[in-house]
């Protein structure tokens, strides 16, 4: 099923080396300011001015998806671990796309709840779900005679 979406992007970030393309996408999808991202394992030949010359370089493609509450945060860590002074970094809106990824991908960038909130959940859980039936092997508590 599509879904309609206007909360998510992808965001395009060019490097100079493939280390330094790796070490940026774990970076992001560790700290969870981005779901995922996909390395373009073939450098792309760039043309570019900086500083009134024109340049050529081998570069790498960061293809990042994101939500858009994490770009301010996203874009501070790429330019902190990048090694070019004006990293490029581009957000695209996704305006449609699989309910399922989406979903997907806005639980990836969310931030995980403490864990004192998660244990007070499962003890309300467990509470009112009364007993636990178990059944086959997970009944067995110490090994079968």
């Amino acid at each position: 099923m599509v879904k309609r979406d206007g909360r998510n992007r992808v965001v395009l970030v060019m490097c100079g080396t493939l280390t330094e393309g790796r070490r940026i996408s774990r970076r992001v999808v560790s700290r969870r300011l981005a779901a995922c991202v996909n390395i373009v394992l073939s450098p792309a030949e760039s043309f570019y001015t900086w500083k009134g010359k024109l340049e050529k370089a081998r570069e790498y493609l960061l293809v990042m998806k994101t939500a858009a509450k994490c770009l301010p945060d996203l874009e501070k860590e790429v330019k902190r671990l990048h090694s070019y002074d004006v990293p490029e970094f581009v957000a695209l809106p996704i305006s449609e796309g699989s309910a399922e990824y989406l979903s997907w991908l806005g639980n990836s960038v969310t931030k995980p709840r403490k864990k004192t909130q998660i244990g007070s959940v499962i003890r309300s859980a467990k509470q009112l779900a009364g007993p636990r039936v178990l059944h086959g092997a997970q009944a067995r508590s110490t090994p079968a005679k």
